[in-house]
């Protein structure tokens, strides 16, 4: 399949670029690590060295109050100037281009991580933060205009190919904008037109600084999702204004931090915002970028062929694979690790203030230390489970050139992978299971499903090496009548073992057991009650996800009792239980089991008491907290110690 639209080249003042895709800016927290610089330039150089058209880097902080925290990139230093040029040496040596963005976060920032207390247009508190921030005086206002202006000069003085000003997504220059978090009553507030004045100030002022030589992109918000935010007649109306200042490129976002409709989860359908984009390239001359839950080259081929957007953007995409543009350019689309929009590693990473990686590609992030250099000598491999953790294993053992044999009881590989990606919602994992398949037959590993071993088996007898990745056993909760006929695991339930029926009770309300719930809902399943101890549900699910999944369970309108102190018993298919000194019960046709997991790790006692060494990872060697990022990553490390 040909990408004549997402591979032409394009010309932005001095600037040629390659192809239409941009890397879009991502926060990935490796600045404020040891050797920071050394490994952002790494993680950039490795994405330039594969045909991105441009990346654009996290965001830059303009002044001391505008940065997201400590381990935040600056550009507000003069100092900040040599900084950076190691790393936009490093990009354009691999023959790439890349823009930093001017940020300033406003109400966003944490004075925790800042000690400085946070600023926007006027002193309203963000849901999501616990500062009250201080409203910006006159002479700051113009102050941080000036701010914005000099960060693009040591940008370019830095080696920077472009700057991106950051003006969506919530942070101050949108704060502004918004009538919901700009109630000012002075020059920079009031009617739209002096809303939008301070973005239009700091675009001129960019402009002045860099000269007219230099590509200006701008991150506008074509979409609040906050209600009674800026409207579409005004968006439409800003982007022309903006048009007038003298930027090159509008890259369209989506959606505040504190926005309660999902944008970019994998619960998102693909392309679902590309008509907002759409819409303000109509009303401008200006190339205008296309972002969010775009992730096949394929698919962004096809926007840009409709012939209204311009460019592409794909930001955690490049996470899973740095290298999808070369990979498309191949033709090699089922070979490319497809980003699934989890969250769990990248997103959920940084609001824990932990460096961001990606759960299908576990080298993100880590590129000065999860490299892949080939063995020493070459062994052979046996893993016995084809799960998350099994399959990172076989595949990062068979490129470094081991000869790998892959064992599994199942049918398919996956493990429980394969009950995620039949819940609403999650099918993208059926991607992460068509790229491991790919990446294993062109390994050459050997892959015997339907197989079980025994100890005694001769592949055990003839492997130099054994890595044991069996996985999980459901834990059965010691209540009284727990075997009853009525009684099913989730495992039953989703490989569709027994039938239900239309009122069905769950014990657990872990992350296994919402999906469980949801499956069955879609299924059809009339009433669905969730039981558990705790009073929080869909714990163990990334922060940035779990609202959702809470918000879809009651939209469903799935009940949820949490606060169980006691199970009393189950009699027949009714489930009784204490709730403060107090008996309830709940009759139902069918009652789930989804309390736990147990490790699976019988057979590498077996094998060890017979003087084998077995290197056991993923649920089979700690069941608690156990998820595929955890199992992915696990296997990435254990393969590379062979």
């Amino acid at each position: 399949m040909g990408l004549d639209a997402l591979l032409q080249p394009l010309e932005i003042r001095n600037l040629k670029l390659k192809n239409r895709v941009i890397m879009g800016s991502m926060h990935v927290g490796l600045e404020g690590l040891d050797n920071g610089v050394e490994k952002l330039t790494e993680f950039y150089k490795l994405r330039a060295k594969y045909n991105t058209g441009i990346i654009v880097t996290g965001g830059a902080a303009v002044n001391e109050a505008g940065s997201g925290g400590t381990d935040f990139m600056t550009i507000y230093q003069e100092d900040d100037i040599e900084r950076w040029k190691p790393l936009t040496d490093g990009v354009h040596q691999e023959g790439g281009r890349i823009a930093l963005q001017l940020f300033h976060a406003g109400r966003y920032a944490y004075k925790a991580l800042t000690g400085i207390d946070p600023v926007a247009p006027s002193p309203l508190k963000s849901p999501i933060n616990p500062d009250v921030p201080v409203a910006l005086s006159h002479e700051e206002v113009v102050q941080t205009i000036d701010d914005f202006a000099q960060g693009a000069r040591r940008a370019k003085e830095a080696g920077f190919d472009a700057v991106e000003i950051m003006g969506s997504e919530g942070y101050l220059i949108n704060q502004f904008v918004s009538p919901v978090t700009n109630q000012r009553t002075d020059d920079w507030g009031g009617s739209f037109e002096k809303r939008i004045a301070f973005s239009l100030r700091i675009s001129e002022a960019v402009r002045e600084a860099v000269g007219d030589d230099y590509p200006v992109f701008f991150r506008m918000s074509g979409l609040d999702l906050i209600e009674g935010s800026t409207t579409e007649e005004e968006t439409i109306r800003w982007a022309r204004e903006l048009e007038k200042t003298g930027v090159d490129v509008l890259n369209v976002g989506i959606g505040w931090h504190e926005s309660r409709v999902p944008t970019i989860s994998m619960k998102v359908p693909r392309m679902n915002f590309v008509s907002v984009a759409e819409k303000i390239s109509q009303s401008v001359s200006l190339p205008v970028v296309a972002s969010n839950r775009i992730n096949d080259p394929r698919d962004a081929d096809e926007i840009l062929k409709k012939g209204n957007v311009k460019l592409i953007s794909m930001a955690r995409p490049f996470l899973a694979d740095p290298q999808i543009v070369q990979k498309a350019i191949d033709g090699r689309f089922d070979e490319i690790n497809t980003c699934i929009a989890c969250n769990q590693a990248c997103l959920d990473h940084i609001f824990d203030m932990k460096p961001a990686s990606c759960l299908v590609n576990p080298e993100a992030g880590r590129e000065t230390e999860l490299k892949l250099e080939k063995a020493a000598a070459a062994k052979k491999v046996l893993v016995i489970g084809a799960g998350p953790a099994g399959l990172e294993a076989s595949r990062v053992a068979a490129e470094r050139g081991h000869s790998v044999t892959l064992i599994d009881e199942k049918a398919e590989i996956g493990g429980q992978l394969n009950y995620s990606k039949i819940v609403p919602g999650k099918e993208e994992f059926y991607e992460t299971l068509r790229y491991y398949r790919v990446q294993l037959e062109l390994l050459g590993v050997d892959v015997k499903l339907n197989k079980r071993l025994e100890e005694n088996d001769a592949l055990i007898e003839d492997a130099d090496e054994i890595i044991l990745a069996t996985g999980i056993v459901p834990r059965t909760p010691e209540i009284e009548g727990v075997d009853s006929p009525a009684v099913i695991s989730y495992r039953d339930v989703f490989e569709g073992k027994k039938e239900t029926g239309d009122n069905v009770v769950i014990i657990g309300g872990g992350g296994i057991a919402c999906d469980a719930a949801l499956f069955l809902k879609n299924k059809g399943v009339k009433s669905i009650t969730l039981l558990q101890r705790g009073k929080s549900f869909a714990r163990g699910i990334g922060k940035t996800t779990r609202w959702a999944t809470i918000m879809e369970l009651k939209q469903k309108q799935v009940k949820m009792i949490g606060g169980i102190e006691t199970y009393k018993n189950i009699e027949g298919s009714s489930v009784s239980f204490h709730i403060e000194g107090k008996e309830q019960s709940i009759q139902a046709d069918t009652i789930v089991l989804a309390a736990g997991q147990l490790v699976n790790n019988s057979l590498a006692e077996k094998l060890e008491q017979k003087g084998r060494k077995v290197t056991v990872i993923g649920g089979a060697k700690h069941a608690l907290g156990l998820d595929a990022k955890k199992a992915i990553y696990e296997g990435a490390v254990t393969a590379r110690k062979i």
